[in-house]
């Protein structure tokens, strides 16, 4: 039986925000609506009898049959949970079924001390776990360069960025080891670490298992959450086996509960549906669901059960044939933007081959072999200005640098594109580097 840390043990991780809020009042009720022979006059739900919609059907391309059609209708009792206000942390079947997805994908059973919270996208939950365990001021542990799309929320809080270096095997163990071992005594050490382990974005780098398990190590000797950012997992491409999840991975830990995971449907079935989840320990789980309470009273429920009536119809083999089909799409598109970069980059760019996600990181060489300069090479200005006007639009490195610091790296996305605009866009790349170059 897998050992989880005591839900008191979460009591110094929570935010002076998380532990002043209090249970809504009626939402706090609901669980006791499910009682036999209960009568509620507690929640001032609209009677469905007066909703318009009586059935929704749903048309989807077949798992491993894209010419085949299937059709599923979300009707009576179903269709009336979807149009109703609903739990806080997601419709009892949607959780269900991500409980068994997650017992497939990464051996984490229900009874380990852990539950599951359903956003409006894995972000939403994400920024609610942050402001649930990060006080204002508080040192906060990130890979650099990171997701430049969660800064906002730590810089809202006015963090202290404790910057940790990743290469293409992932975060730097050593590196996060010396910071933390040599943390001035008289400071708190960081208690989360915020990271995205599976085609990084930007990066496109996959943490390698044994890095992984050397940061789960410092996480218990250190004391501190690992929140698993994971919207990339499943479109994993690499030739080598996928690397176990830290979720799973903690399992091989004396005890599970310092990881904190969110998974999205958005890459995988839609991004406007808006549906992700977070796995983690039942305080940190309640913690965000008393937010979610209080800001937004649940995710949709209507985009919940159009979520689980085609996940269900499909069962957990179609779903992974699906988002093997997904991998290797966008395998198909990583392969493209490869071979542009090497026809028309090759000498001008330097960049590891991404084994997963939808993002080439890559250094711009502008200067030419032999030539010195004692000004450090920034690829901001070039792509702001120069490959703008040539029509091409991508984000400069130093967006993700927690620092603000000067970088020559370039992060572009392949996802959209076909290929002769990928070729294109690549060409104009190379005429701004060599211009830049004075070539």
């Amino acid at each position: 039986m897998v050992q989880s840390l005591p839900t008191e043990f979460y009591a110094d991780f929570l935010s002076a925000t998380a532990k002043a809020r209090k249970p809504s009042p009626i939402r706090g009720l609901y669980p006791l609506e499910s009682r036999p022979g209960m009568i509620s006059l507690l929640a001032g739900k609209p009677n469905s009898a007066t909703f318009p919609l009586t059935s929704v059907q749903i048309k989807a391309r077949a798992p491993g049959e894209p010419d085949k059609e299937l059709t599923t209708e979300i009707a009576g009792k179903a269709l009336q949970e979807g149009l109703q206000y609903g739990p806080t942390a997601g419709l009892p079947n949607l959780c269900e079924w991500i409980y068994g997805l997650q017992e497939r994908e990464h051996g984490r059973g229900k009874g380990e001390g852990w539950r599951v919270s359903v956003g409006s996208g894995s972000q939403d939950v994400i920024h609610k776990a942050i402001l649930a365990l990060v006080n204002p001021g508080e040192p906060v542990l990130v890979e650099s360069p990171v997701y430049a799309g969660i800064l906002p929320t730590f810089e809202s809080l006015n963090c202290e960025f404790v910057v940790v270096p990743t290469d293409a095997q992932g975060i730097q163990s050593s590196s996060l080891r010396s910071t933390l071992e040599n943390w001035p005594a008289s400071k708190s050490k960081p208690k989360v670490l915020y990271t995205v382990p599976y085609g990084g974005n930007p990066t496109g780098m996959t943490a390698s298992k044994e890095r992984r398990q050397e940061v789960l190590t410092l996480a218990r000797e250190h004391n501190f959450l690992i929140l698993e950012d994971d919207p990339y997992y499943y479109l994993y491409f690499g030739s080598a086996p996928r690397p176990p999840s830290y979720f799973s991975l903690e399992r091989e830990q004396p005890e599970v509960g310092r990881v904190i995971r969110f998974d999205s449907l958005s890459k995988i079935l839609s991004s406007g549906l808006r549906i992700g989840f977070a796995c983690g320990p039942e305080a940190i789980m309640t913690a965000i669901d008393m937010h979610t309470a209080v800001a937004n009273l649940q995710t949709s429920s209507l985009t919940q059960a159009i979520t689980f009536a085609l996940l269900d119809s499909w069962g957990y083999d179609n779903f992974k044939t699906h988002t093997h089909a997904v991998s290797q799409f966008y395998k198909g598109k990583r392969d493209v933007f490869e071979r542009f970069m090497k026809q028309y980059l090759d000498g001008l760019a330097e960049w590891d081959t991404p084994e997963a996600g939808m993002f080439f990181w890559f250094k711009l060489l502008l200067k030419a072999p032999g030539v010195e300069g004692a000004e450090e090479e920034d690829s901001e200005s070039l792509i702001r200005t120069k490959a703008l006007e040539k029509g091409v639009l991508a984000l400069p490195g130093t967006v993700f640098l927690p620092d603000g610091g000067k970088t020559a790296y370039v992060r572009a996305a392949f996802s959209l594109l076909d290929e002769s605009d990928v070729e294109e866009a690549i060409k104009r790349l190379r005429n701004v580097v060599l211009e830049a170059r004075g070539a």
